[in-house]
């Protein structure tokens, strides 16, 4: 028995988000021995198991039971039983009621190791063409339409590459809704993932926009967004700037501590100016 298999475990698997190839042998390994199967839907997970000849018993664990069942699996994990969690596809616990079960886990003690897999976030940003150095995962907007608003306004903000989830009957309104709030940006839309007819879109916001007024949205997609650029972030510090009086501008560094010769300096700086004019302006103001 491998050290995943051990007694009085939970046991995330990946399961593939397309492609049937990329079940990975550790997982099926970890499905067989699990005295316990929790998936997302059991209808869909079942197509799966028998692909795979699998016929460890399966219970039910979504997002409208995820509290109380996560309570009955922990009591069984904490009898021995080895649980293994799957979600319809990709790996469990990202954007999924999962998240749940694995914070109940380790209040209560028990063992969680995770097999990794596939992850339509990672395989989306990977083809996106935009900077993996750094990124965020969004997940999908919020419904509620306070904390959307809330949401957007940190993406507009925010510098690294977003990753969100949309499904294709909300697709239109939420490119409608990136672009009114952050503007023109990339973003590269993936649907399909390793399927046949997998379909990655490079494009900007603007044009996406264009292209799906006339092409219908099929299928859940990932948006792999472009973040705040450095120059975008310049240009509107810039403009605050010019919208502040010098006086207060001086007051800003001066407040700090910053001495007078220096914060001219700096002033100049966010301003664009040389600091010969910042010293005859103020000399000028007799300030």
């Amino acid at each position: 028995m491998t050290e995943e298999l051990a007694s009085g475990i939970l046991i995330l698997c990946a399961t593939p988000i397309g492609n049937l190839k990329d079940m990975t042998p550790r997982v099926i390994e970890a499905l067989q021995g699990a005295d316990l199967i929790a998936a997302e839907d059991t209808r869909n997970s079942i197509k799966l198991l028998n692909h795979f000849d699998i016929h460890t018993p399966m219970t039910s664990y979504h997002e409208y039971n995820k509290v109380d069942k996560a309570k009955e699996l922990v009591l069984q994990m904490k009898e021995g039983k080895r649980v293994a969690l799957i979600t319809d596809a990709g790996t469990p616990a990202i954007s999924d009621p999962g998240e749940v079960l694995v914070q109940m886990c380790y209040e209560e003690g028990i063992r969680v190791t995770s097999l990794p897999g596939p992850a339509a976030c990672i395989t989306a940003l990977t083809l996106s063409g935009l900077s993996t150095r750094r990124f965020c995962f969004e997940g999908f907007l919020p419904g509620d339409k306070k904390e959307k608003k809330e949401v957007l306004h940190e993406i507009k903000e925010e510098s690294r590459t977003i990753i969100l989830y949309e499904a294709p009957h909300h697709l239109r309104k939420t490119l409608e809704e990136l672009y009114q709030t952050v503007g023109e940006r990339r973003i590269t839309l993936c649907r399909e993932l390793t399927k046949k007819f997998e379909t990655v879109l490079s494009t900007t916001l603007e044009s996406a926009i264009h292209y799906y007024e006339k092409e219908e949205p099929r299928g859940e997609y990932v948006l792999v967004l472009e973040g705040k650029g450095l120059k975008e972030k310049r240009r509107e510090k810039e403009a605050e700037w010019q919208e502040m009086s010098i006086e207060r501008h001086m007051a800003y560094y001066e407040d700090q501590g910053t001495e007078r010769k220096e914060a001219m300096k700096l002033v100049a700086k966010d301003r664009g100016v040389s600091k010969r004019d910042i010293y005859q302006y103020l000399l000028d103001k007799g300030v």
